[in-house]
């Protein structure tokens, strides 16, 4: 039984310094808890992004890396190969990973690389000020489409782990998200599915999470958690898209 006073080992004793009701703290204690439950913190790398969870190497109490925007996957593939007993996973936005990142992802991906990914989707770009994101919804008014989005001018929502399942190299993809206890409870589950799958050599798994950001969103805490579920789940439906893994 988890004692969820207790900071997990892989949890530096450092306060968080993201926004109020944002769920990078929530992810980073499940991935924690994860790698403390597994007993792998020695072998972990993890990358951090460029975006909100760029100080993610603050909190971390294991081998962490920072890489160029939208790079981790390429960077996480040389630390793979070069020491295939360590696990490696990348925690990437949707302006690292679906924007700058995109054909990085995709050719990872492909190769079929033995990965943990996690993407968090907020649909904007979070540290920069709230600009649109390719997973920015239709209508949804950003600090670059103050109109909202259309898809005469800026076109779809980016639909990413749909567009990952696709790809015959990936083996593990799905979508959760932190909009109520049962759905956070849902992605502890997936996280440690996804490193349980790399542990067992099983490839490229991918999770997005769909994670709030009251600040840019101009919502208070509780109304953006109800925002992904009445809009958001709309439109990035919760699933696991591919299960190649056999388990």
């Amino acid at each position: 039984m988890i004692n969820v006073f207790k900071r997990p080992e892989s949890l530096k004793n450092v306060p968080f310094r993201y926004c109020p009701g944002c769920g990078h703290s929530l992810v980073h204690r499940m991935i924690a808890e994860t790698i403390d439950e597994l007993k792998i913190r020695e072998r972990v790398i993890g990358i951090a992004p460029v975006g909100c969870a760029v100080f993610a190497y603050d909190y971390f109490n294991f081998d962490m890396i920072e890489c160029a925007h939208g790079r981790p996957p390429a960077v996480a593939t040389a630390l793979k190969r070069v020491n295939p007993e360590t696990i490696v996973f990348s925690y990437q936005g949707d302006g690292d990973l679906a924007a700058i990142g995109m054909a990085e992802i995709i050719h990872a991906a492909n190769r079929g690389e033995n990965l943990t990914i996690f993407f968090i989707n907020n649909a904007t770009y979070g540290m920069t000020g709230g600009q649109m994101a390719p997973t920015t919804l239709l209508n949804q008014r950003t600090t670059t489409c103050p109109h909202g989005k259309s898809i005469a001018s800026e076109g779809y929502p980016l639909k990413v782990s749909e567009l990952i399942a696709t790809i015959d190299g990936s083996a593990f993809v799905a979508r959760t998200s932190l909009d109520n206890v049962k759905n956070v409870l849902k992605t502890k589950t997936l996280v440690k599915r996804t490193f349980e799958n790399q542990l067992n050599g099983l490839g490229f798994s991918f999770l997005e999470i769909l994670s709030s950001c009251p600040t840019d969103w101009h919502m208070s805490p509780a109304e953006s958690l109800n925002w992904i579920s009445t809009d958001m789940l709309k439109v990035y439906r919760n699933s696991t898209f591919k299960d190649c893994t056999g388990l």
